[in-house]
């Protein structure tokens, strides 16, 4: 697992990690594929790395990168391989309702401002979003996709050619159909994010990185890795 300091948002990096959103999944009583709700989760059927809200499979040959803020807290959660990667947010919803359909417009929205394209397809989680960006260089593909539980939505970007073509794409899948959610009861605003947390080896190193960087209390600089 790979640690990195959070660096100054672009309006890329706001589209691909802030929520505006939450999403919708009806989540019934029948079992579930994944991504998985704690209440619902295979026990023990994989080694997944633990990060609070969201426990990750790291049997699928991705790097993980957490990205971590200037104050120590959990900013993000990237999944990368030789060809692309995945971003990974999980956010509060409606203990009902979804609101994917309502993210989906959205995100639309804020690639046609930016220049970009997109449209919807259908995808082995629903509907979905593929399209391309701009970005330094030419025009990124992403892919977005939303899955709704029970007072959750996590959502998933992927860019490169994972994006595109599905032989890529399918680690990435399957890392995101082996998630587990793990909302907790602390009651939070409708699309906040469920706050992440680092396993208790990592937030070690970074304390004992930033006490050797001369830092105490803030963690000093993570290298990727």
């Amino acid at each position: 697992m790979a640690l990195r300091r959070k660096e100054k948002r672009t309006e890329q990096s706001k589209l691909d990690a802030t929520p505006p959103w939450e999403t919708k999944r009806r989540h019934e009583s029948a079992p579930t594929t994944g991504p998985y709700d704690l209440a619902d989760s295979p026990a023990a059927d994989r080694e997944r790395l633990d990060l609070g809200a969201l426990r990750v499979p790291v049997d699928i040959g991705l790097e993980i990168r957490v990205e971590v803020s200037e104050d120590g807290q959990v900013a993000g959660v990237t999944l990368l391989g030789p060809t692309g990667q995945m971003q990974l947010g999980v956010f509060a919803a409606p203990r009902k309702d979804g609101i994917w359909d309502e993210i989906r417009a959205e995100i639309k929205a804020s690639i046609s401002t930016q220049g970009g394209t997109v449209s919807e397809q259908d995808g082995p989680f629903g509907t979905e979003l593929v399209g391309r960006l701009p970005a330094p260089g030419g025009l990124t593909p992403v892919r977005f996709l939303g899955v709704d539980g029970p007072r959750w939505f996590l959502r998933a970007m992927l860019a490169g050619a994972p994006a595109m073509e599905e032989e890529q794409a399918q680690p990435f899948l399957d890392a995101f159909r082996g998630v587990v959610v793990v909302r907790g009861n602390d009651p939070l605003p409708v699309r906040e994010p469920v706050p992440l947390q680092l396993p208790r080896e990592a937030a070690e190193q970074l304390a004992a990185a930033a006490e050797a960087a001369g830092q105490p209390g803030q963690p000093g600089q993570p290298q990727d890795g």
